[in-house]
C-alpha cells in the first residue's frame, strides 16, 4: 500500500464557492503528485437524496474528502472520512435575513444532515474560526481544526491601474445577491457618495428586481466568469463588500490579493481575513454612514489607501496562500491515514 493518501471527493454540483474549493483542491493535489477524483452529484442529491444513485468510491480511494452538506448516503462506511464546514448558516443573526422556507430548511434538513456528518467524520476542518465557534454553538460540540481558504495568488495579483485626477474612485461588489450580503445597503451607500463615485457589481437577474431604486453610480457587470472576476478587481480602487455573514470571506480576500483595500463589515468571519485600517476598513453592521466615511476616506488619503493596498497583498500572501492551505490538507490526510492504520501521527 502507497503511503501516500488518494483522496475522493463525492460532491453535490452546487455552482458555488464550495465547487471551487473542491476543484482547486483536487487540482493542487493532483499537481502535487496525489491521486484525486471529483464524483459530481446534481444538485437535487442535496434536497432529495433518494432520487440519486450512490457512487461508489474508486478503489485505489484511502480517503474520502466531503462538505459537511453532503447527506450521509452518499457518505462511504469504509473509508476514513475528512469533513469541511464552509457555512454558517445557522448563525441566530441570520434569521431575519433569510426568509421562512430557507430558515425552516437550514433547520430540519441542513442541520441534521451536518450533525451526521460531524459525527461521522474522522477529521473536521472549519475554514474559518467564525465557522467553527457556530459550529460548535449551533450543530455539535466536537473537536476541528482550522484551515482557512486559499488564494491562488499567481492568478489573483495585482493590476496596473493608476487613478486619474478627476477619474471616479471606483468601488467593486463580488458575490451573490441576497440580503446575508448586504447588497440592499449598497444603493444607499452610493447615493450618499454621489458623484465622484462608483460601483461595479456582480448583480446579475437576482439583481434586477432593484434596479429601479438604484442610483446612476451602479453598474450592473453580469455575472463574471473567473478570469473576469480578476480583470475587475485589478481595474478597480477598493472592495465594497458590506455581507452581514460569510464563511470565510473569499471574494474579499482574492480582492486583497489584487490590491485592493477592502470595506467591510465588522462581523463573522471578516475581521479573521480583513485588519482594520490596516488591509481596509471595518464597519459597524448596517451603518451607511460609516461606510461611507471610510470609503471617503480612502478616496483622498492617497498615502493610507497605498499602504493598505500593500498590507493587502502581503496578508493574503502570508495568511491565505494555496500553498499553506495545501500544506495544512496534506498533514491531515497524512494523520488520518495514520489513525485508520493505527499507527500514532
Amino acid at each position: 500500500m502507497s503511503d501516500a493518501p488518494a483522496i475522493w471527493f463525492p460532491a453535490v454540483r452546487t455552482d458555488t464557492g464550495t465547487d471551487v474549493f473542491t476543484e482547486r483542491l483536487a487540482a493542487k493535489l493532483g499537481a502535487h503528485g496525489l491521486r484525486t477524483a471529483i464524483t459530481w452529484l446534481p444538485l437535487r442529491a442535496e434536497y432529495a437524496p433518494w432520487t440519486v444513485h450512490v457512487p461508489t468510491p474508486p478503489e485505489w480511494a484511502t480517503i474520502c474528502h466531503i462538505n459537511t452538506w453532503l447527506h450521509p448516503r452518499f457518505i462511504p462506511p469504509r473509508l476514513p472520512v475528512v469533513a469541511t464546514l464552509h457555512h454558517s448558516v445557522h448563525d441566530p443573526a441570520l434569521h431575519p435575513y433569510k426568509g421562512w422556507l430557507r430558515a425552516a430548511y437550514h433547520r430540519r434538513w441542513i442541520a441534521p444532515i451536518e450533525r451526521r456528518g460531524l459525527q461521522r467524520a474522522d477529521r473536521l476542518i472549519a475554514i474559518s474560526r467564525f465557522v467553527a465557534e457556530m459550529a460548535r454553538r449551533t450543530l455539535r460540540d466536537v473537536p476541528m481544526d482550522v484551515i482557512h481558504n486559499g488564494i491562488d495568488t499567481v492568478q489573483f495579483r495585482p493590476g496596473s491601474r493608476k487613478r486619474m485626477p478627476g477619474e471616479a474612485f471606483r468601488l467593486l461588489y463580488v458575490g451573490s445577491w441576497m440580503a446575508r450580503k448586504g447588497v440592499d445597503l449598497l444603493p444607499l451607500i452610493m447615493r450618499e457618495l454621489g458623484e465622484g463615485f462608483e460601483l461595479h457589481y456582480t448583480g446579475g437577474p437576482a439583481s434586477r428586481r432593484d434596479k429601479p431604486g438604484m442610483p446612476a453610480n451602479m453598474h450592473d457587470i453580469g455575472r463574471l466568469s473567473s478570469d473576469g472576476v480578476i480583470a475587475a478587481m485589478q481595474n478597480t480602487d477598493a472592495f465594497l463588500f458590506p455581507s452581514r455573514s460569510e464563511g470565510f470571506g473569499l471574494a474579499a480576500a482574492e480582492a486583497m490579493a489584487c490590491g485592493l483595500p477592502v470595506i467591510a463589515t465588522r462581523g463573522s468571519s471578516l475581521p479573521e481575513v480583513v485588519e482594520d485600517g490596516v488591509s481596509g476598513l471595518l464597519c459597524p453592521q448596517d451603518d451607511v454612514a460609516a461606510f461611507v466615511r471610510a470609503i471617503r476616506h480612502l478616496a483622498t488619503d492617497t498615502t493610507a489607501w497605498r499602504e493598505m493596498s500593500s498590507n493587502a497583498v502581503a496578508r493574503v500572501h502570508a495568511m491565505f496562500s494555496e500553498d499553506s492551505a495545501l500544506t495544512a490538507y496534506l498533514q491531515v490526510y497524512r494523520n488520518v491515514l495514520d489513525m485508520s492504520r493505527g499507527e500514532t501521527p
